[in-house]
């Protein structure tokens, strides 16, 4: 009997244990189921954004826009998340520009040649040597002309918004063969980006325009599918053209830039206070980029040298003589106005 009391007496403590084991586990089945609604909750408050481009990630379009997106979720207290995807992840540019306008993408950067088969003004920015240096870049992106293009091309692309001009940098020529005179370039092949205005500086010299996407352009230069292409020395650095290619010509035809757009659809969501705050932080990347790209164009030409290849310096004014007429078949498909108030930026 005295067993059969102990015996039952460690079951009723087992079963009690047993009990309060379940009571626990219960507990923690809740708190759990609590903690993971308010981090639900919480996730939902996170608006993520998306941000595309066709750059590598060694460049400072790329490096700034890490710092744009990481800065946008600091000053906003984490409201807002943007995830960037560079080289061409989400798409070549004409289609990053076709995602844009369908809200598939939030944020992109595109060339103000693929901007100005929306809005031709935008475009005015590529003409050949339309800019006379740097300085006369920087004061046209800080001018009400280009306001008033922005306001443009806002309206053409039924509310995109521009938040940035990054300087891309001089373009130079890049080729099989060393080009000094815009004789050198008589139907060379040379690639450029799939936009009519950029076929300008190859026709008025005699060469051969090839559109050829941005992505491929390194296997094209390498097989031989072109002899030459045209880039600013960051990104012939970048994507490797020096590789393939063993003359650079410093022909400066083009001031490239490089637009930041916000999406209508995102640009309408946000706040009086987040427009301005997205502004801000678009407008100091845009400073970044142009300051590091400037900085590093006017060091890569001796870097280059180390790497074997051969650099030249031509007489730009014989190619800017050759290429200047080439502009009035442009300006009143451009604005002919803006096209005189740009050059009378002084």
């Amino acid at each position: 009997m005295i067993l059969f009391s102990t015996y039952f007496s460690k079951c009723y403590k087992l079963a009690l244990l047993s009990v309060q084991r379940y009571r626990c586990f219960l507990l923690i089945i809740f708190f759990n189921f609590v903690l993971s609604s308010v981090g639900f909750s919480a996730t939902q408050d996170v608006k993520r954004l998306t941000w595309a481009h066709v750059y590598e990630t060694s460049e400072p379009l790329h490096i700034w826009a890490e710092w744009a997106a990481k800065e946008i979720n600091t000053r906003t207290n984490g409201r807002y998340y943007i995830d960037v995807f560079p080289t061409s992840i989400m798409g070549k540019e004409a289609e990053l520009n076709q995602s844009l306008s369908l809200g598939t993408v939030d944020i992109i950067y595109t060339g103000t040649s693929f901007a100005g088969q929306t809005y031709p003004p935008m475009a005015l920015s590529e003409l050949p040597y339309v800019f006379r240096d740097y300085e006369h870049w920087q004061k046209f992106t800080a001018s009400q002309l280009f306001v008033e293009m922005i306001a443009g091309y806002k309206k053409a692309t039924l509310g995109n918004q521009i938040v940035g001009n990054n300087y891309y940098g001089q373009r130079h020529v890049t080729s099989s063969k060393p080009i000094q005179t815009p004789a050198d370039m008589q139907n060379l092949k040379l690639r450029v980006p799939n936009a009519s205005i950029y076929k300008m500086f190859p026709l008025a010299v005699g060469a051969n325009p090839s559109p050829i996407a941005f992505s491929e352009v390194y296997l094209a230069l390498q097989q031989g599918v072109v002899d030459a292409q045209e880039n600013p020395l960051p990104t012939i650095k970048a994507k490797k053209f020096y590789e393939v290619q063993p003359y650079i010509s410093l022909t400066g035809h083009l001031q490239g830039s490089i637009l930041s757009v916000l999406s209508d659809r995102l640009w309408h969501s946000l706040s009086a206070q987040d427009k301005k705050l997205f502004a801000d932080v678009f407008k100091e990347a845009a400073m970044g980029v142009s300051a590091d790209t400037r900085k590093s164009e006017q060091a890569l030409a001796k870097w280059f040298e180390a790497q074997g290849v051969t650099v030249l310096k031509v007489d730009r004014q014989l190619f800017r003589q050759q290429v200047l007429p080439s502009h009035e078949s442009m300006k009143h498909t451009l604005g002919v106005e803006f096209y005189e108030r740009l050059q009378n930026i002084k």
